[in-house]
Order: structure tokens, then C-alpha cells, then sequence
């Protein structure tokens, strides 16, 4: 019996430290992992915006520039024919609307460039004031 109280004595003695270095050792794992996942999301997450711009620079949207609209039904529409006049919604003389993938982003008048239309931007349109058509 003595034998037996001298093995746990010695092996209770031995597991309390070794319990408390291997727990520890795991405390000190964990907190070096969570600062290396920090670092790879800081990373990633700096990689990503920096390089979010580069990426699509060369992408290729859609521009569209509107006169103006209106509503027909389907038998004035096919009731036009050549030299027909569509009347919009819009007064003669007022700023064209700038598309992009079908969103408000500017608004500009009609030059003429070496024989061809293009658009002078006189505004452009702020993120609040941005339509969807």
C-alpha cells in the first residue's frame, strides 16, 4: 500500500505539471493561431482592395445615352411609318441621361465631333441620386 500512495504521490505529482505546461502549450498554439488568421484576413482583405480596381479596369459595360421615353400601345406602334414623329417626356434642350449597365451616372448634351454625335458630361450624377432603368 505504501508502494501504491508513493506511485500516485509520484504520478499525480508529474501529471500536475505536465497537465498545466501541455495546457499552456495550447493557450500559447491558440493565440498564435488567431494572430496568424488575423494576419491572413488583413492580408487577404488588403490584397483584395488593392487589386479589386485593377481587376476590372478592363471590363466592358454597357453606355447608353437617353433622349427621352415615352408609352405607346402596340397598335401606334405599328401604325408608325417613315418621317413619324415620337413625342418624349422631355422639353427640347434638356440634359441627356448617361447609362451605364442601365444606371443614371451622368447627364450631358449632344456635340458633334469630326462629322460624329457624342456627349459633352455636364453633370455628374452623386451615388444617392442614382436611378436604375
Amino acid at each position: 500500500m505504501t508502494d501504491q500512495i508513493n506511485d500516485e504521490q509520484i504520478s499525480g505529482g508529474s501529471e500536475a505539471p505536465q497537465h498545466q505546461a501541455a495546457t499552456k502549450e495550447s493557450a500559447i498554439l491558440t493565440e498564435k493561431n488567431a494572430t496568424h488568421t488575423k494576419t491572413e484576413r488583413t492580408g487577404s482583405g488588403r490584397m483584395t482592395k488593392d487589386m479589386s480596381l485593377d481587376m476590372i479596369m478592363d471590363v466592358n459595360v454597357s453606355v447608353a445615352v437617353e433622349v427621352g421615353r415615352t408609352k405607346m400601345s402596340i397598335r401606334d406602334l405599328r401604325d408608325l411609318n417613315q418621317g413619324a414623329i415620337i413625342e418624349l417626356d422631355r422639353a427640347a434642350g434638356t440634359p441627356l441621361d448617361v447609362l451605364v449597365n442601365g444606371t443614371l451616372v451622368a447627364r450631358g448634351e449632344i456635340v458633334v465631333v469630326k462629322d460624329k454625335y457624342g456627349i459633352m458630361l455636364t453633370e455628374v450624377v452623386g451615388q444617392d441620386d442614382r436611378e436604375r432603368h
